[in-house]
């Protein structure tokens, strides 16, 4: 007993002074991570938060958080984390001792007939009894203990706990996902919407149009090219309209996946007009390893970048003895009494046991290559995250810079076209134009307005791009004057009368 002590109290000393687990190292792509971002020439402040707050739509505010508390998407994930909790919780368990409490008792009756012990005297009249008849009772502990002396349970345990942590990364990069799908949804929603709108207006506008120049027609005022060009017109729009139609219905199919409702709800919510405004925030300028260290999929290919490291030191300790130590402590006795006489019949036995491998048929260093293997695939997989990361925020900002310029621009010729519809109104009014010119300047304007419902929404899916790129929000300055984005104020018709 007491050599078992003297190499458990060595064992024990020697515990955590080893660790076959490579040095943490950051791959040589990721090292190389340049200070900024190539086009990005703003600053301002960098605030991950409840971004989509900005377009100040509380319908889309609600949608969000239902999004975020009732999507399916979220609610695996959110299982997955749990499982690997408990498995970390697992592994940590190698790490304590094993405690375990058994009771017994036994009877047995045997005959003594041709035995070397004969009989035994037994009741009156001097006969001997033929049987052994016999009670045992024990009660008794069992404890034990094994000393990770080279670091294979103790590097489980971490590999386990990085799991656990990208799990949880995971599940972050799946509310940012289901986040942001719910707002490119919802804005794709609102541009067909307008969409619908503008080809109703449109549909009616050329209705018109066709009539009038069918009568100018008959007059021998055109010519049959020109009626045929206005009717072919009316029949591309009016054939347009139910494909509008069908992309609505299909947004508010999927938006209601996003929020776990059923079609007939989204429509129930959405039935509010939709107002939410763009804004064109610029964006911060930063070291990129801090921004896209905010990014939860760069964390979670860290993370299991650290869980393949670990796996090889445990791995690699697997060549090594490992050291047992258990305690049974326990009592005995004839009946229940005698076994719960703790001061007279205890009874202990201490043991510690080493185990080497020696032949194993290869498993071991085979195990050790595929944990190396696997720590490569790990290392490869986390620098091209970063890299793609890098990419697509560097990208992004490029993207979102170009849509609010084309936004600007579009937004000009809308300008344009309505000073355009409101000179033929007044050219009308004198007398000195057609109505025919002015249906066709008010159609010019309408297809501005779609092409400006259309770029306004890109606008809000570019911003997006860059929150999903970079992880999360941004605190910046108000738009600029000219980026403001101005309600439709639709040219006023003019009166109906006789064409001059």
């Amino acid at each position: 007993m007491r050599c078992a002590i003297t190499i458990a109290l060595a064992a024990l000393a020697l515990t955590g002074c080893v660790n076959l687990a490579p040095d943490r190292a950051q791959p040589q792509v990721t090292a190389q991570l340049p200070e900024g971002f190539p086009n990005n020439e703003n600053a301002a402040p960098y605030r991950p938060a409840a971004w989509w707050t900005a377009f100040q739509d509380p319908v889309l505010d609600a949608l969000v958080a239902d999004a975020l508390g009732d999507n399916l998407d979220i609610a695996e994930a959110s299982a997955r984390v749990a499982q690997a909790a408990a498995q970390a919780r697992v592994a940590r368990s190698a790490l304590l001792p094993r405690v375990s409490a058994s009771g017994d008792a036994s009877y047995s009756n045997t005959p003594l007939s041709g035995s070397a012990f004969g009989g035994f005297p037994g009741g009156g009249g001097g006969a001997q009894s033929s049987r052994i008849e016999n009670d045992s009772y024990s009660l008794g502990l069992g404890a034990s203990y094994e000393i990770d002396l080279f670091g294979r349970v103790r590097n489980d345990y971490a590999a386990a706990r990085a799991d656990a942590l990208a799990a949880e990364y995971d599940y972050r990069t799946v509310q940012l996902a289901a986040a942001a799908e719910t707002i490119a949804t919802y804005f794709e929603i609102v541009d067909s919407r307008r969409q619908i709108e503008l080809t109703l207006e449109t549909i009616d506008l050329l209705a018109d149009r066709a009539a009038r120049t069918e009568e100018r027609f008959r007059r021998g005022l055109t010519q049959s090219f020109e009626l045929y060009q206005v009717q072919q017109d009316q029949r591309n729009v009016q054939a347009s309209l139910p494909q509008r139609e069908a992309a609505l219905d299909d947004a508010e199919g999927r938006l209601g996946v996003l929020v776990r409702v059923y079609p007939q709800a989204v429509e129930a919510r959405l039935a509010r007009p939709l107002t939410p405004q763009l804004v064109f925030d610029e964006v911060p300028a930063g070291l990129p390893a801090d921004l896209l260290g905010q990014r939860p999929d760069v964390a979670a290919a860290w993370a299991r970048l650290e869980a393949a490291r670990a796996r090889v030191g445990a791995r690699k300790a697997e060549r090594f003895p490992s050291i047992t130590l258990s305690a049974q402590p326990g009592t005995q006795g004839g009946d229940i009494g005698g076994a719960l006489d703790v001061a007279n019949n205890w009874a202990v036995n201490l043991a510690a046991g080493l185990t080497a491998p020696i032949f194993q048929g290869g498993r071991i260093s085979a195990n050790i290559e595929a944990a190396k293997a696997t720590y490569d695939a790990a290392a490869a997989n986390y620098a091209r995250t970063v890299l793609t990361a890098f990419r697509e925020a560097n990208s992004a900002i490029e993207d979102y810079e170009e849509n609010r310029q084309r936004y600007r621009l579009i937004l000009a010729q809308r300008e344009e076209a309505r000073f355009s519809a409101d000179l033929q109104v007044r050219r009308f009014e004198a007398g000195v134009g057609d109505y025919v010119s002015y249906l066709d300047a008010l159609r010019a304007l309408y297809q501005v307005e779609s092409a400006l419902s259309s770029a306004g929404r890109t606008v809000a899916i570019s911003r997006l791009g860059i929150h999903r790129a970079l992880g999360g929000d941004w605190a910046a300055p108000s738009a600029p004057d000219w980026l403001a984005p101005n309600p439709v104020e639709m040219v006023p018709a003019p009166q109906e009368g006789q064409e001059p």
